[in-house]
């Protein structure tokens, strides 16, 4: 039986591609042989699709096989994304809590790496912090804190944050040194930061607005998917704080862009 009878069940390319990248969400990796066998299709018709689809950015090909590149609609509740990363996430929090300036006003995100960079700071006393986390807000309490501006908003259970238009009209009506910003995804092929709704990547846009520098914090997780809403082009964060294993997946941008990732 030829390639093209055995691929005569889809109606097109596009559906038999439309269902290969559906088995790959559901299993994250499999192998040419896997996909194969789940579509009914030749190996080489499997190949063809693995390597238009990487061309087009929908997966990445590896050891014999394809993993899907994420579309983030969603994001796992605050105690899963804590343990993701943990080691991680906890030196990049570190290493971004040096980069800040004593007696300087901070904004700080309701990200879990951003509350890693809030524990680092909140033995600071000449800080003056704004956030709109309610995690942030008690881990700065808890570290001694005192001079803590908290923005008002509806409540987002996701990332225990407020936000909607009364939280931009508040941020708006700040002026600081420093944004700390944690992200659901840093898309480097599009060259953007996204996040995974309007509702939070309105917030971060006026926090983007309002610093005169902007830090964000992401562990390497965050560098292999996209997101659905688009916060800000990579070109206006001065400076992209995350861990070793991002360091080859940014070798291929601009120098003007790998001068913003610092490693740790």
């Amino acid at each position: 039986m030829d390639d093209e009878t055995k691929d005569s069940h889809f109606a097109s390319a596009a559906q038999r591609q439309a269902r290969l990248l559906g088995h790959l969400r559901t299993e994250m990796f499999a192998d040419a042989q896997a996909l194969k066998d789940a579509l009914g299709v030749s190996i080489a018709t499997v190949r063809r699709d693995l390597t238009e689809l990487e061309a087009r950015g929908l997966l990445k090909r590896m050891h014999g096989g394809a993993a899907i590149i994420n579309q983030a609609t969603r994001d796992h509740v605050v105690s899963v994304r804590e343990e993701i990363n943990a080691a991680e996430k906890a030196r990049i929090g570190a290493a971004a809590a040096e980069m800040i300036v004593d007696g300087d006003a901070i904004m700080i995100d309701s990200g879990t790496t951003s509350l890693q960079v809030a524990k680092h700071l909140a033995g600071r006393p000449s800080l003056t912090f704004v956030t709109n986390g309610t995690d942030t807000l008690t881990q700065l309490v808890a570290g001694g804190h005192k001079d803590v501006h908290l923005i008002g908003g509806k409540y987002i259970e996701i990332n225990r944050s407020l936000g909607g238009p009364a939280a931009i009209e508040a941020i708006r009506t700040f002026s600081v040194d420093t944004a700390i910003l944690s992200v659901a995804a840093v898309d480097l092929k599009r060259g953007v930061i996204a996040t995974v709704g309007p509702e939070v990547g309105a917030v971060q846009q006026a926090m983007i607005e309002i610093a005169r520098t902007v830090i964000v914090v992401a562990d390497n997780s965050k560098f292999d998917r996209t997101a659905l809403s688009v916060i800000a082009p990579l070109k206006n964060i001065d400076h992209i704080v995350t861990d070793e294993k991002t360091r080859p997946l940014v070798a291929s941008l601009s120098s003007e862009l790998q001068a913003k990732f610092i490693f740790v």
